[in-house]
């Protein structure tokens, strides 16, 4: 009886392209996306001015007063100022936007 001739076993490497190719998967679809979202968001941040409409992350409606390196100033209601962090700012209302209940 002859023994099976040329049957090889496969090189290492290839048992660890599917790890590879989940890693590359993940990166497209979940850490890209995100990098994105927060460089987006950087940009949107550094761009506040006086007199911006704007949403907290906490769901507060304001009208930015003064703007420093760190904080803003809101104005939620006529004469309820606030200070904010500048990272909590979710978006800025564009001005035709304004929320339902104005």
């Amino acid at each position: 009886m002859l023994a099976a001739a040329g049957t090889d076993a496969p090189p290492a490497w290839i048992s660890y392209l599917p790890i590879v190719g989940m890693i590359v998967i993940f990166w497209f679809f979940l850490f890209r996306p995100q990098m994105k979202r927060a460089k987006e968001h950087q940009v949107k941040i550094s761009g506040l001015k006086r007199n911006d409409k704007v949403v907290t992350a906490g769901g507060l409606v304001g009208k930015i007063v003064a703007v420093d390196d760190a904080y803003v100033e809101l104005e939620l209601a006529k004469g309820v100022r606030v200070k904010a962090v500048k990272s909590t700012i979710g978006d800025v209302i564009a001005p035709g936007n304004a929320p339902a209940n104005d």
